[in-house]
């Protein structure tokens, strides 16, 4: 009985902890719909970028956000591509994965009376690999942690006509994943750590010349 009592108080304590690690919601910084609280799902490898993030994220983009095309290649939250159309970027693009996820972002976008945005529940691989018909001004890259994805993300948008000369990349990554292959055309602009995260900001050059290997 004494056993059943302590389980039962670990697997409360348990339940807790994972309800406040998943908090539900996300909110957006700044712009037309600033303080604005809107639901998530609690998904498996759903990753919400951090505030704190988010607000250095888009200092860097502060003179680049508005009027652009945004791509966010895993959508999630939606927190990347909302604070962006909240900051008046002229349409999203959002591809995510898991369908709760993506209806989830439909709804809110249609809480917050949005039209300029689209989203795909699809693979983000395939998706690139089909190219576009016109590029993007501002692509996020914010996968899940430990699939290998950034990558493979990163090589299909600059060999399939996704980013509009000098469009600015943020990629999202695991801070122990300190080696990518990383374009020739990308120059690295800013680079930081939070904890385990690491965030950077690249430029795209369009030319033809081979992929360098960051350390």
């Amino acid at each position: 009985m004494a056993n059943n009592r302590a389980n039962n108080k670990q697997v409360t304590k348990s339940q807790t902890a994972n309800k406040k690690a998943g908090s539900g919601q996300v909110r957006i910084i700044a712009g037309q719909w600033r303080s604005r609280k809107l639901p998530i799902h609690d998904l498996d490898g759903l990753r919400p970028t951090t505030d704190r993030v988010r607000e250095t994220l888009f200092n860097w983009l502060a003179n680049d956000i508005a009027h652009a095309r945004v791509l966010d290649c895993f959508g999630g939250s939606g927190a990347l591509a909302l604070e962006s159309l909240s900051r008046y970027a002229s349409f999203a693009k959002i591809i995510e994965l898991q369908r709760p996820a993506a209806m989830q972002l439909k709804a809110n976008l249609n809480t917050l009376k949005c039209d300029n945005a689209e989203v795909l529940n699809a693979d983000t691989l395939v998706v690139l690999q089909n190219g576009c018909e016109q590029g993007f001004d501002v692509v996020f890259i914010d996968p899940p942690f430990r699939k290998g994805l950034a990558e493979k993300t990163i090589q299909l948008l600059d060999s399939k006509g996704w980013l509009n000369d000098g469009a600015l990349i943020y990629v999202e990554i695991e801070s122990e994943l300190t080696q990518m292959a990383i374009p020739a055309t990308w120059q690295q602009l800013k680079n930081k750590t939070a904890g385990q995260v690491s965030y950077r900001l690249y430029q795209y050059q369009a030319e033809d010349t081979p992929a360098n290997t960051e350390e």
